[in-house]
């Protein structure tokens, strides 16, 4: 969702009303949300209005586009850690606590969403060797994530941002950075989009950051994870087996190597997830 203004985080005093809006609040409160026949959020703005019922409106229709795409940079690993936690004690830095939802584009939210995330250390440098500041998660029933990490540092020609790709079983993967309001650097880095913009606040002597993804993807929350089949048809890979990295499996007559571990699901088939999978 993007600002008000360019370096500016909205407030709830100035955002409008939007479907999205209303089942984030929802979902946060753990209220039960009443849904159409389509699978969309039953909002007031959906009603009659003098006595004529209204069409169900069936996508985002609340400026709420798919999130824009980015650049994947020249630091990206595979086979990231799964935590949600990327400080380690005595990590110098400004703790920092990223968190929000993941939908799709018809306000529904997406839960088993691959999240990746990478960035640079409160000096401004990649671990390129290891894993520090970078791991993958995956988004709960409700379609939330959260991400406990530090502000990350400045280096020549950027200014602040941390990288993530997000994939929804079975469809694209969706490359692009999160930004941060206020930044002078922002004014003079090529890259930066305000679409990208995380809404911060100061929070003791951290900070708090919440964003939230729009895939450009039909559906809504994934099935569970389901006990894998004694003589799976496509191969050795079966949905509700637990895999690590470097793991082999075989699909559809293809060798596949695991590249990040994860608990696999239908629809994450090695051929549909490159995030998870390389073909031999």
């Amino acid at each position: 969702m993007t600002p008000s203004a360019p370096d500016e985080p909205g407030t709830g005093a100035d955002r409008p009303i939007s479907r999205k809006n209303l089942l984030r609040a929802a979902v946060a409160a753990g209220a039960a949300v009443p849904l159409l026949a389509t699978g969309t959020v039953a909002l007031a703005r959906d009603a009659g209005t003098q006595g004529r019922d209204l069409a169900p409106t069936p996508f985002c229709d609340d400026g709420d586009d798919p999130t824009i795409p980015q650049m994947e940079g020249p630091y990206f690993k595979p086979n990231s850690p799964l935590r949600g936690n990327l400080v380690t004690p005595g990590t110098p830095g400004t703790p920092l606590t990223v968190s929000g939802y993941v939908f799709g584009r018809d306000c529904v939210p997406l839960s088993g969403v691959l999240l990746d995330f990478w960035q640079a250390d409160n000096a401004g440098a990649y671990d390129n060797v290891g894993y520090t500041f970078r791991g993958h998660q995956f988004t709960d029933a409700s379609g939330a994530f959260s991400l406990r990490t530090i502000v990350p540092g400045l280096y020549p020609g950027r200014t602040r941002h941390i990288h993530v790709k997000a994939q929804a079983p079975g469809e694209p993967v969706l490359t692009t950075q999160l930004y941060f309001p206020g930044e002078p650097r922002n004014n003079t880095d090529t890259i930066y989009d305000p679409a990208l913009l995380m809404n911060v606040r100061n929070v003791g002597g951290g900070k708090e950051a919440t964003f939230d993804f729009v895939l450009d993807v039909e559906g809504g929350p994934t099935d569970p994870p389901t006990d894998p089949p004694t003589d799976p048809p496509s191969g050795s890979w079966a949905p509700g087996h637990p895999y690590a990295a470097g793991d082999r499996a075989t699909y559809g007559g293809a060798g596949y190597r695991c590249l990040q571990a994860h608990t696999s699901m239908t629809g994450w088939e090695p051929p549909n997830v490159p995030a998870l999978w390389r073909r031999e």
